[in-house]
């Protein structure tokens, strides 16, 4: 991960325990829902983070992403980044 991008991701409020994964967007879904293939391979269903929403990123299929994963259930996430 590069260093600017650890630093933006960082200064987020994260929440207690969460695991950060980089991946890449397989497909849109309905509702803000994306389809995500972390970098192990594994695939989750992710959706936009609120801040992420509130400036109007955009995410397109095929950007790299960063996802957030609760510790509980790896198969849902919320992505928080996205790469320029």
């Amino acid at each position: 991960m590069d260093h600017r991008v650890k630093e933006r991701v960082q200064g987020m409020a994260k929440k207690d325990g969460a695991i950060e994964v980089e991946g890449r967007v397989v497909e849109p879904l309905p509702n803000a829902m994306f389809r995500v293939e972390l970098q192990n391979g594994h695939r989750v269903l992710a959706h936009i983070s609120g801040k992420m929403r509130q400036h109007y990123i955009r995410i397109l299929p095929e950007d790299r992403v960063v996802v957030e994963l609760s510790p509980y259930d790896l198969t849902r996430g919320r992505i928080v980044y996205r790469y320029k």
